[in-house]
């Protein structure tokens, strides 16, 4: 169905290609798992299959690209949509419509497509991913989650034969990823629909591939293969096969069941133990209160009756499900909304009353889509105008930048850096003020693990500096790794508040990959294990 014949692609005044002799079929109603570090071109090769790469992009493509038989050298995206969707990263910047029902529709009225057979679509697709209660919702009213499920939706309404879809659950919670992988899934068992899908996000996905595609990058060869070979030999994979190779398995287990099936051994290993008790950060001043916070978007409620304290030194993590109202709490707590009721301080200041330049002393929020803050060509510019715009003496920001992740060329653009890259830009405009509470919104989309590692060190030094950090996310095992305390919103309200391990141990949705295979005893990633074996004698 997706054939690839020997393709390199460079872009334009790029010094190498990104794409090298690239040679792989994907058959019909098959799920392929496009895989690689941040940077490698996995983007790239995805909208390589509809021809946005090179018609849009630019650049010298060789070799051939056919979907279904067409080639994308001689047929334009437009004369591509019946048979191929493609979902990007940013779901909204794909939005024409105000309307959810709307969205559904339109590519279908651009087809041609029957009124009759339009609507039986949108029923169908409001269905299969659990959009009916938001039909009649303005898309500007959506959490990021929601957003992302109605960009598939759109796509799965005109039909098409292949579907390409670029980190698809990176915004959604946990049970929401399993809804849209399960729908995938039917998708490709009973329709015969063939499935490309690029995911860092391999603990989700991974169990449902029936093929991996490899991409190295650095111009090495792309690899396709058995998924079970193909991460044997890779650096990029899920905790439950790191947790196999420390635990010297062999097949290594690609789902949490096939893991557990595997355990018992490892688990009878680490009975003499117990999985450590991480130390509480210093009972630092109080940076924040929110007290009988209420908030909403019109007639539809986001916060209700809200109550938090964060403290300095702390790791929050705002966990919930998608819309539970994670990403409003934290447009209150950095003073972009003002409460409709209830209070909320920023040491002890109202935030939303305050001046720009004294709420980024006070408070800094890295938002989902970090790009946002990131207005100049290049590197330096924008440190250089991070330092005027916060007042703050000449190379602050690049000083924090380059303590963050070293070595990023000051001449390069913004949007030419990797996810890691323009993620640890952000943060050092946020940071270079030096604010007491640092906020982020799902900062691990598009991160791969080792880019996670780094964030995780990030946060850890921030914490260790006497910073509070409130984290939205939905990511169970950055969770796991870096917060001291979880706070999980339902309907707006919080409906558990503790310590981390506490929470999201005990939480069939919430519970990292390595609490649920090691199940009850409660250690939660690999890196508590294997420091376990080595208490124990065994290498690591």
């Amino acid at each position: 169905m997706i054939r690839f014949d020997h393709v390199s692609f460079t872009y334009p005044d790029a010094p190498a290609p990104t794409l090298v002799d690239v040679d792989f079929t994907v058959p019909e109603g098959e799920l392929c798992l496009v895989v690689g570090e941040t940077g490698s071109g996995k983007s790239t090769l995805l909208r390589a299959v509809n021809g946005l790469v090179p018609r849009f992009s630019g650049g010298l493509l060789t070799g051939t690209v056919t979907v279904g038989g067409r080639s994308t050298a001689l047929v334009p995206p437009r004369e591509l949509a019946d048979v191929v969707g493609l979902v990007g990263q940013d779901p909204a910047a794909g939005f024409v419509t105000d309307m959810v029902e709307d969205e559904l529709a339109h590519v279908m009225e651009n087809l041609g497509v029957a009124p009759d057979i339009m609507r039986r679509r949108v029923e169908d697709v409001l269905d299969l991913l659990g959009l009916h209660e938001l039909r009649n919702r303005p898309l500007s009213t959506l959490s990021g989650g929601q957003q992302q499920r109605v960009a598939i939706g759109a796509v799965l309404t005109a039909g098409p034969r292949v579907l390409v879809l670029d980190e698809p659950t990176s915004a959604l919670d946990p049970a929401a990823a399993e809804e849209v992988l399960a729908a995938l899934t039917r998708l490709v068992h009973d329709l015969g629909i063939t499935v490309l899908v690029a995911e860092h996000r391999l603990e989700r996905v991974v169990q449902y591939a029936d093929s991996i595609v490899y991409v190295p990058g650095d111009g090495a060869p792309v690899v396709i293969g058995d998924p079970g070979r193909i991460l044997a030999g890779s650096v990029v994979v899920p905790p439950i096969v790191e947790l196999g190779r420390v635990a010297g398995w062999s097949p290594l287990p690609l789902s949490v069941r096939d893991a557990r099936r595997a355990a018992a051994d490892l688990r009878e290993r680490l009975a003499p133990l117990t999985p450590p008790v991480p130390s509480a950060p210093a009972h630092g001043e109080i940076v924040a209160r929110v007290t009988g916070l209420h908030a909403g978007y019109g007639p539809v409620a986001a916060l209700s009756d809200v109550e938090l304290e964060v403290r300095a030194g702390e790791v929050v993590a705002l966990m919930g499900r998608n819309g539970a109202g994670k990403s409003t709490l934290l447009s209150h707590l950095v003073g972009l909304r003002a409460p409709q009721r209830g209070e909320v301080r920023v040491r002890g200041e109202e935030p939303h009353r305050l001046p720009a330049r004294s709420v980024i002393r006070s408070v800094g929020l890295v938002p989902q889509d970090n790009g946002v803050l990131l207005y100049h060509d290049t590197v330096a510019a924008e440190c250089v105008a991070a330092d005027r715009d916060g007042d703050l003496a000449a190379g602050t920001t690049r000083a924090v930048l380059d303590r963050l992740v070293p070595g990023i060329d000051h001449r390069a653009h913004p949007r030419d850096l990797s996810e890691g890259q323009r993620l640890a830009l952000a943060l050092a405009i946020v940071l270079g003020a030096e604010p007491a509470l640092v906020l982020l919104d799902e900062p691990t989309r598009g991160l791969d693990y080792g880019a996670k590692q780094r964030l995780i060190a990030m946060l850890e030094g921030l914490a260790a500096e006497g910073r509070a950090v409130v984290m939205a996310t939905h990511d169970v095992e950055v969770v796991a790794a870096v917060a001291h305390r979880a706070v999980v919103l339902a309907e707006g309200e919080v409906v558990a508040d503790g310590p981390a391990r506490d929470v999201v141990v005990h939480s069939p949705v919430f519970a990292p990959q390595i609490a649920k295979v090691l199940a009850p005893e409660t250690w939660m990633t690999v890196g508590e294990v294997s420091d376990a074996l080595a208490t124990l004698g065994e290498s690591r």
